[in-house]
């Protein structure tokens, strides 16, 4: 009889040994049973991988992608029971493999990958109505507080990757600009939606999501870029749903 630590310690690395004291029903060595099983979980792993991030796979082709995964697999076993949430290692782990090195884009690719999953597992909210506001007087609606959508992420990226993420979709023709994009992803219907964010608006609204006030937050974003346009951030926000309520 074999205990679950040893049950599992050979689980993601070809090479370890069969547990010791494993056996079948008929208690007979459970040499290959334990080695099917064993492939098994892996292809499951990477299944579960290449599910999750299907960007990083189109930027790297299926094989460098599959020897990456693979690797990463067998390095970082799951944590939950829930694949949902597997791979949230990755984005640091393909920053770390030097043969990627040339690919400086690729870890924001993966949390872009990631963030959408998440996104799309996030909890449903009632649309919020951007009406309200307009009742509000001015000295009210700079003391408000908002809260974005279970839904709603926000990446910052020094490179294009909203384009990044665009030119390689289905059908999808271009290449990214010399940019950098920050990426708002919200769920308005059943599936996710990235958006290039406009200039200063992350910081906006990373500062709403901390709970600062709808003047503290515009004082934050002036303060990093002088020319933040408020009009042009809160029409954003309002246009793509990132808000469930004040």
């Amino acid at each position: 009889m074999t205990d679950q630590s040893g049950f599992r310690a050979g689980l993601l690395c070809p090479d370890h040994p069969v547990p010791a004291g494993l056996t079948d029903g008929a208690g007979r060595p459970a040499g290959r049973r334990y080695d099917v099983y064993r492939n098994n979980v892996t292809v499951s792993l990477l299944r579960a991988m290449e599910t999750a991030f299907p960007l990083v796979r189109r930027l790297i082709g299926p094989r460098r992608f599959h020897q990456t995964a693979l690797d990463y697999v067998r390095s970082h076993p799951p944590t939950s029971p829930l694949m949902m949430f597997y791979g949230e290692g990755f984005p640091e782990f393909i920053h770390n493999v030097g043969p990627l090195s040339s690919f400086g884009y690729l870890p924001d690719a993966a949390r872009l990958d990631l963030a959408l999953r998440q996104s799309y597992h996030a909890a449903d909210c009632v649309p919020f109505d951007g009406a309200v506001l307009q009742d509000l007087a001015a000295q009210d609606l700079m003391n408000t507080r908002f809260t974005l959508a279970p839904a709603t992420r926000i990446l910052r990226s020094r490179w294009p990757l909203h384009d990044i993420w665009a030119v390689n979709q289905p059908g999808n023709t271009g290449k990214p600009r010399d940019i950098a994009q920050n990426v708002l992803i919200t769920r308005p219907e059943f599936d996710p939606v990235p958006h290039p964010m406009p200039p200063g608006a992350a910081t906006w609204m990373l500062a709403l999501s901390e709970g600062a006030t709808f003047a503290s937050a515009h004082d934050r974003a002036l303060a990093a870029l002088p020319t933040f346009d408020l009009t042009e951030a809160l029409g954003f926000a309002l246009r793509t749903q990132a808000f469930a309520a004040i």
